[in-house]
């Protein structure tokens, strides 16, 4: 069954209480080129402000998840592809200390669904706004570099775990 409203963004104040009081469900994109390097943005806003990260983002309520996968990927790279051209990795938790409003006396948590998804080589990837640029890491450079978010890095320690290679 649909859902009966449209999916819509949180205003301001609706989305800090959100973050406030509840997990907030995202999905966060593992882009690989044909060398196997990974997409990563540097970020301009919190949490993770200044880090390189994996583009992503929130679900937002009444919205289906491919419509949010494909929304994403359109948003953070100005590139399209749909859920059926991903594989999902797994499950995943971030916590932080802060939040996107800088706001005192609470952190932001996610349940983020991690996909993975291969990069077409003749597409070039543009930044959205929540990002300064967009660079491809080789894993093990962004395995050990401190420019890179610990959350972004679980993505691929999880997967050597799993694999028992990086």
């Amino acid at each position: 069954m649909s859902p009966s409203l449209p999916p819509r963004f949180l205003s301001h104040t609706e989305l800090d209480t959100v973050i406030r009081l509840a997990p907030l469900i995202a999905i966060d994109l593992i882009i690989r080129d044909a060398r196997d390097e990974v997409l990563l943005g540097l970020r301009k806003n919190e949490p993770a402000k200044g880090c390189y990260f994996v583009p992503g983002g929130m679900i937002l309520k009444n919205e289906r998840l491919a419509d949010a996968f494909a929304r994403l990927v359109k948003n953070e790279t100005d590139h399209t592809a749909s859920l059926d051209d991903a594989r999902l990795i797994g499950v995943f938790e971030h916590f932080y200390d802060n939040n996107r409003s800088g706001n005192g006396g609470y952190g932001t948590h996610y349940v983020v669904l991690g996909y993975e998804l291969r990069w077409p080589s003749a597409a070039v990837p543009r930044p959205d706004d929540q990002h300064s640029e967009l660079r491809w890491w080789p894993v093990a450079e962004l395995l050990t570099s401190d420019r890179v978010h610990e959350n972004a890095k679980a993505y691929f320690r999880s997967r050597a775990t799993r694999s028992g290679r990086q």
